[in-house]
């Protein structure tokens, strides 16, 4: 059986392995001039390969449609992909939130071995070369047409082209055209795992300044719902903000309800627990040593101890208390606002940053319409999916990537 691979990112390289080991003849078409180029910009240039978390629970990670994934990650876990690494003399490490990374922190090892796995393989590679339609016969998938209008036949066709995220590695979405060009629906293409813009004027004042072990929750204030909670880290920036927590949140405020809406009228709050380790009680009292400890100074030089720099002067404006103040004239009801702000530091988030800069995309193809034992279109004999051109997507922590592996093997695997 000939199989055509449209794409030769993650998703396309492993579905290309898998399909391989049936003596298939496998060809993988990529538009760029190098296997995985996607590989590259992962985890900062570091590829955070999958995660440990017990495969079993990989869908709890995963709030786009993770219980479709369950046959796909059976057939191949995050042990299969360490395995496959290690085999060939690539060892891993496991850093804090269960994440896996190459030992010599470089994707390009990653890269690299999962190019080397295709040669071994057998497996032809055609560079440089973009697919523009698929040949369709009675709801059979018959080839390919690249752009020149050379046409190349197969018996089954894998699309793995990716979503729209990090259009500078190949993913223009050209996987959602082809879809809909063969009766598939697709629904709507979003940014997930993307930072989320603010209009706060703190944001700009704030650029750059990275906080750690902070809670954050973000909040629909028209009912006081709270949409998602985490802790972590976080990154202010001049649009907004940033960082792995926040970008875990976007993936659950695009879920929800009406928030196009609600981003308009200024709904959604992110608040921001700057001590989470102290209850009010006890944030008050170590507001009352220092104030104590400073109690001749001005207000602005009090709180050193217990906030960045940075951060200082816009939890005063916040807290309204003037700057200039000396400490031991502070009344209760302004520590006690102080208090307020450093526990729940409020920030509305107004939109969410372009899909072009989000680390996934979410919406795609449904997985409704396709067979999630074997990835195949429910609606064209033959045709494939696999990775981030399906309507999947989960946090960061490996969880995409594994996704890729995993739905790129299940699809590569004979079964027509």
């Amino acid at each position: 059986m000939k199989v055509l691979i449209v794409g030769g990112g993650p998703a396309g390289m492993i579905a290309a392995i898998s399909a391989a080991k049936d003596n298939n003849e496998v060809v993988i078409i990529e538009k760029n001039n190098e296997l995985g180029k996607k590989i590259l910009v992962t985890g900062k240039g570091r590829c955070n390969i999958t995660s440990s978390v017990d495969i079993s629970e990989f869908t709890n990670y995963i709030p786009g449609n993770g219980k479709f994934l369950y046959s796909a990650f059976q057939n191949f876990t995050n042990r299969d992909i360490i395995d496959l690494l290690e085999k060939n003399g690539l060892k891993v490490k496991e850093e804090r939130g269960n994440r896996i990374f190459p030992t010599t922190d470089r994707a390009e090892d990653v890269r690299r071995i999962l190019e080397q796995e295709v040669y071994k393989n057998g497996i032809k590679v055609k560079l440089n070369s973009k697919v523009k339609d698929l040949i369709i016969e009675e709801n059979v998938v018959k080839g390919i047409v690249f752009e020149n209008g050379e046409k190349l036949l197969g018996d089954k066709i894998i699309i793995a082209t990716g979503g729209k995220s990090y259009p500078g590695t190949g993913s223009t979405g050209d996987g959602y055209v082809m879809a809909e060009k063969a009766g598939h629906t697709i629904n709507k293409i979003r940014g997930s795992l993307v930072p989320l813009v603010s209009n706060d004027k703190s944001c700009p004042e704030l650029q750059g300044l990275s906080l750690r072990n902070v809670g954050i929750q973000l909040v629909d204030s028209t009912n006081n719902k709270k949409i998602y909670d985490d802790f972590g880290e976080m990154l202010f920036t001049h649009f907004g903000v940033s960082g792995p927590t926040i970008l875990s949140s976007s993936a659950h405020l695009l879920r929800y309800k009406n928030v196009e809406e609600l981003l308009k009228q200024n709904k959604i709050k992110l608040f921001i627990d700057l001590k989470p380790a102290l209850t009010i009680e006890k944030l008050n009292e170590r507001v009352l040593r220092d104030f104590e400890e400073f109690k001749n100074k001005e207000f602005k030089n009090s709180l050193d101890k217990l906030l960045p720099k940075k951060l200082i002067p816009v939890v005063i404006k916040k807290a309204n208390i003037d700057e200039y103040k000396k400490v031991n004239e502070i009344s209760k009801e302004e520590r006690l606002r102080l208090i307020n702000v450093l526990k729940k530091f409020e920030i509305t988030i107004n939109d969410f940053r372009p899909v072009e800069e989000a680390i996934v995309t979410a919406g795609g193809i449904p997985t409704k319409e396709i067979n999630p034992k074997t990835m195949e279109s429910k609606i064209v004999k033959g045709l494939f999916f696999a990775g981030e051109v399906i309507d999947v997507d989960a946090y960061t922590g490996g969880f995409n990537l594994q996704i890729a592996y995993s739905t790129g093997y299940t699809a590569g695997m004979q079964d027509i």
